[in-house]
C-alpha cells in the first residue's frame, strides 16, 4: 500500500475510510446479488417474479445505512438491497427466492412477500403502497411507547397515486409521527411514464399538502442520499414529525424479468446507464485517494465468495414439507402467563 494512503487511512480517518468502503461493498453486493438472481431465474431456479433493482443500489444503501437497530422498514418489490443492508443473511435471502424451507417465509411465499421482523424489515404485498399505512402504524406505536425509533416506507412514483398512500401520509402529518417516506422515482410505473400519471415533476411537492417537508435528491448519488437521510432521520427522531425524500433514479431492467421494456427509448436508457451509481461512487473514492482498482478487485472477490456460498446453501436446502402447508397461517397466540 502506498505510504500516503497508509498515513491517510491511519488514526482519526480510519473509521470514515472503513465506513466508505462498507457502503461500497453493500452496493456491489446488491448489484452482484441481483445479477445472480437474474441468471438463476433464466435457469428456472427462482420461484415467483423477479423485479431487478439494478441501477437503484444507492437508494437502498443510502437510506438504510444511517438507520438504527429497531427501526422499522417497509421495502418494495425492487428493494432486495434493503434486506442485505439491514443484515439479512444472503443464504437465507437466496433460499427465500428459491422457495426453500430456511427462507424468510419457510418456502411458503415468493421474495415479494418475505420479511424479517427481527431486523425490522416488513414483508411487502402485491398491492404496492399498502405497506405505507402499516409503516405509519409502526411509527404510531413508537410514539405511544416513547421509543426513539422511526419507520421508513418505500414507494414508487406510480404508487403515490394510490389512496392508501394519501391516507398514510395524511395521518402521519396530522399526528407528526416519526416516519420517513422514501419515493423511488424511476420514471415508469411498469410501462406508464411519469408525465402520463401526474401533472407535476416532483412527487416531493405533495409533502407540503400533508404538512411536512419534501426533499428531492439524485437517487444515483450515494453520498447525496446518505447525507440527506442522516439529516432527515435526525430531525424525525428528535420529534420533528414525518418527512419525504424523493430519489430520482432509473431501473436498468424492465419492470420484471419477463418485461423487455420496449416502451423505453434506447437513448434514454444509455443516458441513465452513464449515471450508474457504482462507477459514480468509485470516482469519489478515487478522488479521496483510494486505490480503486485494488478495492474493486477485492470487493468483487468478496461478493463472489458470499454469493457462491448463498447459492450453495439455498440449492442444498430442503423444500418445505407438504404437511407444514397449513402452519403459520395465523399469528402465535398471546402468552398465557399474563404477558401480551
Amino acid at each position: 500500500m502506498p505510504e500516503a494512503q497508509t498515513k491517510r487511512e491511519a488514526g482519526e480517518t480510519a473509521p470514515r475510510v472503513e465506513y466508505e468502503l462498507q457502503l461500497y461493498y453493500w452496493m456491489k453486493l446488491i448489484r452482484a446479488f441481483e445479477e445472480r438472481v437474474s441468471r438463476l431465474h433464466r435457469q428456472n431456479k427462482i420461484f415467483g417474479g423477479v423485479y431487478s433493482g439494478a441501477g437503484q443500489e444507492a437508494i437502498c444503501t443510502g437510506i438504510c445505512a444511517p438507520l438504527q437497530p429497531g427501526d422499522f422498514v417497509a421495502p418494495l418489490h425492487r428493494d432486495l438491497g434493503v434486506f442485505l443492508v439491514r443484515g439479512v443473511e444472503p443464504g437465507r435471502l437466496m433460499a427465500q427466492l428459491m422457495g426453500k424451507e430456511p427462507g424468510l417465509s419457510r418456502g411458503k411465499d415468493s421474495f415479494l412477500h418475505g420479511g424479517d421482523l427481527e431486523r425490522g424489515v416488513f414483508g411487502s404485498t402485491s398491492m404496492l403502497g399498502s405497506s405505507l399505512p402499516v409503516a405509519v402504524g409502526a411509527a404510531l406505536k413508537f410514539r405511544m411507547k416513547r421509543e426513539n425509533l422511526i419507520a421508513v416506507a418505500f414507494f414508487g412514483e406510480g404508487t403515490s397515486s394510490r389512496g392508501d398512500v394519501h391516507e398514510a401520509m395524511n395521518f402521519a402529518g396530522v399526528h407528526k409521527l416519526p416516519v420517513l417516506f422514501v419515493c423511488e422515482n424511476n420514471r415508469y410505473a411498469y410501462s406508464t411514464p411519469l408525465e402520463k400519471q401526474m401533472a407535476i415533476d416532483d412527487v416531493a411537492d405533495r409533502a407540503a399538502a400533508y404538512g411536512f417537508a419534501g426533499h428531492v435528491v439524485s437517487g444515483n448519488d450515494l453520498l447525496a442520499v446518505f447525507d440527506l437521510t442522516e439529516r432527515v432521520t435526525k430531525r424525525i427522531r428528535a420529534g420533528g414529525g414525518p418527512e419525504m425524500i424523493e430519489c430520482k433514479t432509473y431501473r436498468f431492467h424492465g419492470h420484471s424479468e419477463h418485461d423487455a421494456a420496449l416502451y423505453r427509448d434506447k437513448d434514454e436508457l444509455l443516458q441513465w446507464e452513464s449515471r450508474d451509481p457504482i462507477p459514480l461512487y468509485e470516482f469519489y473514492l478515487e478522488k479521496r485517494g483510494h486505490d480503486v482498482k485494488r478495492i474493486r478487485d477485492e470487493t468483487d472477490a468478496r461478493t463472489h465468495q458470499v454469493l457462491q456460498a448463498a447459492v450453495e446453501f439455498a440449492e442444498q436446502s430442503p423444500y418445505p414439507k407438504p404437511e407444514e402447508a397449513l402452519e403459520d397461517l395465523y399469528a402465535a397466540s398471546p402468552s398465557t402467563d399474563g404477558r401480551r
